[in-house]
């Protein structure tokens, strides 16, 4: 499951970046993190972007960024 899965006011635990290069280090430098637990917000209504809590703080992320996430559901 990807971190676009998932649905507003879901939370997951990140298990793997897919994110490659310059996006990849971008991420990390945000906190997004393996192991860090992420918690969808809200979704705008075309689906692009995605916002996301990490941390205590509010992060959007484009729906192509968030498929190279991993995630395991959190409940």
């Amino acid at each position: 499951m990807n971190l676009a899965m998932l649905k507003p006011g879901e939370k997951g635990k990140i298990t793997k970046m897919g994110a490659l290069g310059s996006l990849k280090r971008r991420l990390m430098d945000m906190g997004v993190l393996v192991g860090e637990e992420v918690q969808v917000e809200k979704i705008a209504p075309l689906g692009d972007p995605i916002e996301v809590t990490i941390k205590n703080y509010q992060l959007s992320l484009r729906k192509k960024e968030a498929e190279g996430i991993a995630v395991e559901v959190v409940k």
